[in-house]
């Protein structure tokens, strides 16, 4: 508690005291007086403007020593690569770079996949964390680069790519508990139904090599995950953290609603795409009537804390999914809202040269309890695959795994 009370305290001053004082007033007073984050309407071209924005300042965090992505906080400035999520920004580049012609991206792309192959463990898996952290390997993060080395694989038909796929896959099979989930290398050593964004890759994988192991793999994950949910559509073991498992942040729940969709979708298994639909309608029912989503979620569905720009995005995602899937038009109106919030946040925060110009923030506002005075990549990535989802659904799919 003093420490977080610390490095609340260092962060305010930092802000305070510098010429970015500005964006702790504008978050304030549009959070809460004005609302305006709430009614603000964008036009397409005004999105168009924001996804390249977006893509921008992805591209800004690329880290010249290792070609991985990196986060900016207010407080310590650039971080050193992150593994997990250089992995699955890989789609969201080459997405962008099929859809604007910007074959420089691509290449972007397949150095920062050289790299990954280049960090993954002799296991087969991927460490967590910053690559400055050297920690073990993890399920999750192993499951997002896979995302990367097969979209790079699909790009340039290069084989390493797909052999260390394989390699992670047999890795990820080899560790599963006989029940179904990860526990031994999972992250803090505890069971988590959010592990399904992991299942997509899994099977992406098993379909492209036909190893048949790797989709019983998944099946026995996600059938564990359905005996995870309450009748009310609520998941067990969804936070990442132990403290606050009884309220997971949306960021993980997300995870756990995209990963059963896509499953579903792959596997032509309706119970899967169901189980999801029932906690992302009731998402969408408070999103509709409140005007935002807030970052934790009890068991009974009362929200609270600030805003978790990452959530939104890719509850945005869901949404998407779901749209796909049954051609509600009620999922669209939310995406269409959500990005319209989620640019008005990016715009708010734009200074000109400054670091964050471009970025999306880990809360709203700035200070929330998630990622405080920062700008995680994770959370520009998925803005931008939703902005995409929205302006080009046609091609956007083809790459956003």
């Amino acid at each position: 508690m003093i420490k977080s009370l610390k490095r609340y305290a260092i962060n305010f001053l930092r802000v305070i005291f510098s010429r970015d004082i500005h964006h702790l007033l504008r978050d304030f007073t549009s959070f809460y007086v004005s609302r305006k984050f709430i009614r603000k309407d964008y036009s397409i071209e005004e999105k168009k403007q924001c996804l390249h924005e977006a893509i921008g300042w992805l591209v800004k965090s690329i880290n010249p020593e290792d070609a991985g992505f990196r986060t900016w906080y207010y407080q310590g400035g650039w971080t050193s690569s992150y593994p997990e999520t250089s992995g699955y920004i890989i789609p969201t580049l080459l997405a962008y770079a099929e859809i604007y012609n910007r074959k420089e991206l691509s290449k972007h792309c397949i150095q920062t996949a050289d790299w990954l192959v280049k960090i993954q463990k002799p296991s087969g898996g991927w460490q967590s964390g910053y690559i400055h952290e050297h920690k073990k390997e993890v399920v999750f993060n192993t499951g997002q680069v896979i995302r990367g080395l097969y979209a790079v694989y699909k790009k340039t038909s290069e084989k390493k790519y797909l052999d260390a796929c394989v390699n992670a896959c047999k890795w990820l099979s080899d560790v599963q508990e006989e029940d179904g989930s990860w526990q031994q290398y999972a992250f803090m050593h505890e069971k988590r139904v959010y592990e399904s964004y992991v299942d997509h890759p899994l099977l992406l994988i098993a379909k492209e090599t036909g190893n048949t192991s790797f989709e019983l793999t998944a099946r026995k994950n996600l059938d564990w995950i359905l005996t995870q949910q309450e009748s009310n559509g609520w998941f067990k073991n969804c936070d990442n953290t132990i403290k606050h498992n009884d309220r997971p942040i949306l960021h993980t729940i997300a995870y756990t609603l995209d990963g059963l969709i896509q499953c579903g979708v792959l596997l032509n298994e309706t119970k899967y795409i169901q189980s999801a639909k029932v906690a992302a309608d009731i998402l969408l029912d408070n999103f509709l009537n409140k005007g935002w989503l807030q970052g934790r979620w009890d068991s009974q569905w009362r929200g609270s804390q600030a805003m978790i720009c990452t959530g939104e995005a890719q509850m945005a995602l869901v949404w998407k999914l779901l749209y796909n899937n049954t051609g509600e038009d009620k999922y669209m109106h939310a995406i269409r809202k959500i990005n319209n919030q989620l640019c008005y946040i990016q715009i708010h925060h734009n200074s000109k040269s400054h670091p964050a110009q471009g970025g999306i923030p880990g809360s709203f506002p700035l200070w929330g309890r998630y990622e405080p005075f920062g700008f995680p990549n994770w959370a520009t990535k998925y803005f931008a695959d939703s902005l995409m989802e929205e302006l080009h659904p046609t091609l956007a799919n083809s790459f956003i795994t």
